[in-house]
């Protein structure tokens, strides 16, 4: 049975001309209320006159009225008739209904009337006098075209106070701790002026950095006066902040009489030439800088010949790092003479400055010349081939003091790779050697392995992205499983694939040594992890590292290194990593009940990556 509704009606008008029917009564604005089954209710308002009927013959009147064919005298009758049927009652009720309704309209219309007068824009007054500024009426709010911005005033006023309560808590903290970070929170030259206030005359904080905070060379300014007066600070970042030369300029004048600052980082700083000029200004007058980083600037061969200048008069600078800019082989012999006269350098980073080998050349015979004990060389990524690796190699023959030499991402090649073994042959301090992404196939590598035979110096081996195959992977097990001290054995991207990965692990059973073993995307897959596996179940008192993340290993080989884990009670793997391959979820649970196992029996943590 279907349910029948109530209906109640509202209809309000202007009050009618006295020539008007109801026909302009039905003009109105109309409201209808279904709440139940109870038959239809209608009142109309206006003004003077409320209709009030329940009865078919309300219904024929107002049909009547509407058709404009009755008479005054007729709808005066429909009238009395609807008064006279309608009982109190029934106006309560429909005045029940009636009633939330209007409230809700009035409400809602007298909301919108003021939301529109506090949200709109209103054109500002003009004024009589001449000159005169007009003022905007639409106080309290600021209007920009940009997403979220037009806030009102009040709101602003609230992130201004909870960015100077931000600036307060990090001046608090270069009053409380030696060492505070404030990297990449952007408060900008005001934030800077404001805080630099604090390192005047601070007798706590050592180390402070303000990277990647959006400074440029006005609001280095904020350092005058404040650095001379600092006799603690003796680390100052100001990393990724774009202060340019104009900033480097005023930022060495202000250097020039500070004697504490040890370490200075302005690296991706938009330093040029001129930058680089005035620091070179600065080692020269100034003896207390010990660290001086600018990597990833735009120093050209001009600003090189400038630093090589001072570090021919400053015997007081242990690293310089110069990494990522455009040297090139100018830079690189301007470079060497500055060396010949240095006796302090410790550190030379000049990764990916495309030296070439006519650059390697001039830049190897002035550290031959250089009368100071340098300990680490980068020279990453600078296209040195096979020609310019004899430079180097002739010039590892001849140190005693380099302990950590850095080829990664060259080309040179077997031929290179063999000239380098050689050198190692005759060395007796180089302990880290990366060679990685060099294009070494499996006669480099022998080489190379060959070297490693009687030497017990080298804890560090770097061959990755390199083409050694299978064959590499075999000629540095056998050497390995008996020979050599290395610690750290990184093969990551050297296509030894699943018979490679056979030979690691006969000599894994073996070696002594290594603590850290990575293999990354070799294609292992389950074969090559299961051989790791059974290796992993001979106790070996010095792995604790394994990485064999994208090695297209799916759960077959996760359970083989799940079950090798619980076989060995003497498990000294601490962080084995499978990330990036193939195992579901089968897998990761197995691995997850053998770390468990393994925590359970022997008390020891072994993390897994999945």
């Amino acid at each position: 049975m279907a349910s029948s509704s109530t209906t109640s009606s509202l209809y309000l008008h202007s009050l009618p001309k006295a020539s008007s029917g109801l026909n302009q009564l039905s003009s109105g604005l109309r409201f209808e209320l279904r709440t139940g089954s109870a038959p239809p209710h209608r009142l109309l308002a206006s003004p003077a006159v409320v209709f009030l009927k329940q009865s078919p013959r309300l219904s024929r009147t107002i049909r009547a009225s509407s058709e404009g064919g009755s008479s005054r005298r007729s709808s005066s009758r429909g009238y009395k008739e609807s008064q006279a049927v309608a009982p109190n009652a029934k106006i309560q009720q429909i005045a029940s209904n009636i009633l939330p309704v209007g409230s809700f309209v009035v409400v809602t219309f007298v909301l919108w009337k003021v939301v529109e007068k506090f949200m709109s824009p209103k054109s500002a007054p003009r004024t009589s006098s001449a000159g005169g500024e007009s003022k905007s009426s639409g106080q309290g709010v600021k209007w920009s075209i940009g997403a979220g911005t037009n806030l009102l005033q009040g709101f602003a006023a609230k992130v201004d106070r909870e960015n100077k309560q931000r600036l307060n808590e990090f001046a608090k903290e270069l009053r409380s701790f030696r060492s505070v970070d404030m990297s990449g929170c952007n408060f900008g030259d005001e934030g800077i002026f404001f805080l630099a206030e604090s390192l005047g005359y601070n007798q706590t904080v050592e180390e402070v950095s303000f990277s990647a905070n959006g400074i440029t060379a006005a609001g280095v300014k904020a350092f005058d006066g404040v650095l001379q007066s600092n006799i603690m600070l003796k680390v100052l970042n100001l990393s990724g902040n774009p202060i340019g030369d104009e900033g480097a300029k005023t930022l060495c004048a202000t250097l020039m009489e500070n004697s504490t600052i040890e370490i200075l980082q302005l690296n991706s700083t938009d330093l040029g030439d001129e930058g680089a000029k005035d620091i070179a200004e600065l080692l020269k007058r100034n003896s207390t800088l010990r660290v001086v980083e600018l990597n990833n600037n735009m120093i050209d061969y001009s600003g090189f010949t400038s630093l090589a200048g001072a570090l021919s008069e400053n015997n007081t600078i242990r690293n310089l790092h110069l990494n990522g800019n455009y040297g090139g082989a100018l830079g690189a012999n301007a470079l060497s003479k500055g060396l010949e006269g240095n006796k302090s350098l410790r550190e030379l980073h000049l990764h990916g400055n495309s030296i070439g080998d006519e650059g390697i050349r001039a830049l190897m015979a002035g550290l031959s010349s250089h009368k100071g004990k340098l300990a680490l060389l980068d020279l990453g990524n600078n296209s040195i081939s096979a020609k310019g690796a004899f430079y180097v190699a002739e010039y590892i023959k001849r140190s005693k003091s380099l302990v950590w030499l850095n080829l990664y991402m060259n080309d040179i090649g077997d031929e290179g790779a063999e000239k380098f073994a050689d050198a190692l042959k005759q060395n007796r301090s180089i302990a880290t050697i990366d060679i990685g992404g060099n294009n070494i196939h499996a006669e480099g590598v022998n080489a190379i392995a060959q070297a490693l035979k009687d030497n017990a110096v080298i804890t560090t081996l770097e061959v990755g992205y390199n083409p050694i195959g299978p064959d590499g992977a075999k000629a540095l097990s056998e050497i390995l499983k008996f020979h050599g001290n290395v610690k750290t054995l990184k093969l990551g991207w050297c296509q030894i694939a699943a018979k490679g990965a056979e030979y690691v692990a006969d000599m894994l059973r073996y070696n002594n040594t290594i603590s850290v073993l990575d293999l990354r995307a070799n294609g292992l897959r389950d074969e090559g992890a299961s051989c790791l596996a059974r290796s992993l179940k001979v106790v070996n008192e010095a792995l604790t590292s394994v990485d064999l993340g994208f090695n297209e290993i799916r759960d077959d080989g996760a359970f083989a290194i799940a079950q090798a884990l619980k076989a060995n009670e003497d498990v000294t793997v601490t962080s084995i990593n499978l990330g990036n391959n193939f195992i579901t979820k089968f897998g990761q649970s197995a691995l997850t009940d053998a770390r468990d196992h393994v925590l359970e029996m022997t008390e020891k943590e072994v993390e897994i990556f999945f």
